[in-house]
């Protein structure tokens, strides 16, 4: 047996212990709890809410705010942060990133369970080509100062859009971008292998809607799309979504990743040219995407697998700029009343 021959064996048990790890793993149900409106509960009511009211065990904020830290301290619900764009390149410097990492994380971490840092937020798609190009120096930068500070279990990562992909109608044909790929995202992907991170993923249907693709989006009996590749028909949107990420990291190498589902969502309420703006419509696609995620039956390219998924969004936020619908992704009230039910109360919060 030559020596490439038993390197190409050990790295493909590497990747089927990898994915057997995933396709066992039990992952919950988390939110993405954003702060843009002038009447939420404080944050200590909300962890005291979703801890004792909800199946929620995980959230993810759009910063580092020391309140919602403080307030979810003991609570063992898990916590993802986020750096804000503008701060990626200065996070480079490692003096920086040790600073940041001392201000945001030490300060709060094991008692607020921090799990991981977002780093920025759909960075490639914003054409910003300073942020793009410090992107990855600055996730390694900060991981090097968890390592530094003797901190080894909170990840590092950033939440891509779809947009990344071309290709992506037929889920197997989807690859990554050529203007990204090489350059940025395979040296992330490279990351992300190494330090068993997450490959974090923002799979929005509503934002491809359209009448004529309604049923095959909010998933409703319709005929499909077929993968003339696979054979696979698939009839809802987010599945193929999902697919469609799988295959252009497999065409890169690494199918062995987690993909984590940062952010998905649907809009209760819009303006009245956003008529697919309403509660039902919402319900039909949030319960259906947490079915997705949690059952354990996986996407036809990744079966038996569960993702851990982030709801967009815990409340409705009333300082939110654009149309209504960006005020109103929220599943509950500022009082905690549900504006609709997904399945996500408790038995005592259903009281």
């Amino acid at each position: 047996m030559t020596a490439t021959t038993t390197t190409s064996i050990k790295t493909a048990l590497l990747h089927l212990s990898t994915l057997l790890h995933l396709s066992t793993t039990a992952f919950s149900i988390g939110v993405n709890y954003g702060t843009l409106a002038n009447d939420l509960p404080s944050p200590s009511q909300v962890a005291n809410f979703l801890k004792t009211q909800t199946i929620i065990d995980s959230i993810k904020i759009f910063d580092t705010n020391p309140d919602i830290l403080r307030g979810f301290a003991n609570t063992n619900i898990t916590v993802t942060v986020t750096v804000g764009n503008g701060d990626i390149p200065a996070l480079v410097d490692a003096n920086a990133a040790s600073r940041w990492v001392a201000n945001n994380i030490e300060q709060f971490y094991p008692q607020t369970r921090i799990k991981l840092i977002a780093v920025g937020n759909e960075i490639l798609f914003t054409g910003n080509k300073e942020w793009i190009s410090h992107l990855v120096p600055c996730i390694k930068s900060l991981h090097q100062a968890l390592v530094r500070a003797g901190i080894n279990d909170v990840k590092v990562s950033t939440p891509y859009t779809l947009g990344i992909l071309q290709n992506s109608v037929q889920p197997s044909a989807a690859r990554i971008k050529l203007a990204y790929g090489k350059v940025v995202f395979a040296p992330m992907l490279e990351f992300l292998r190494q330090t068993k991170s997450p490959l974090l993923v923002n799979p929005y249907p509503y934002f491809s809607y359209s009448p004529s693709m309604e049923d095959y989006i909010l998933f409703k009996p319709n005929p499909g799309i077929h993968d003339d590749n696979t054979n696979i028909t698939y009839t809802n949107m987010f599945v193929a979504m999902m697919d469609a990420v799988y295959s252009a990291i497999k065409a890169m190498g690494y199918d062995d990743l987690d993909i984590v589902v940062a952010e998905s969502g649907w809009p209760s309420l819009g303006d009245p040219n956003q008529p697919m703006c309403t509660v039902e419509n919402a319900v039909l696609y949030n319960k259906n995407m947490i079915k997705v995620v949690t059952s354990g039956e996986g996407t036809p390219l990744m079966p038996k697998r569960r993702f851990e998924t982030y709801v967009f969004a815990l409340f409705n936020e009333n300082l939110k700029p654009g149309t209504a619908a960006e005020r109103n992704w929220g599943l509950f009230r500022p009082d905690f009343s549900p504006i609709y039910d997904v399945g996500i109360l408790s038995n005592i919060g259903k009281v």
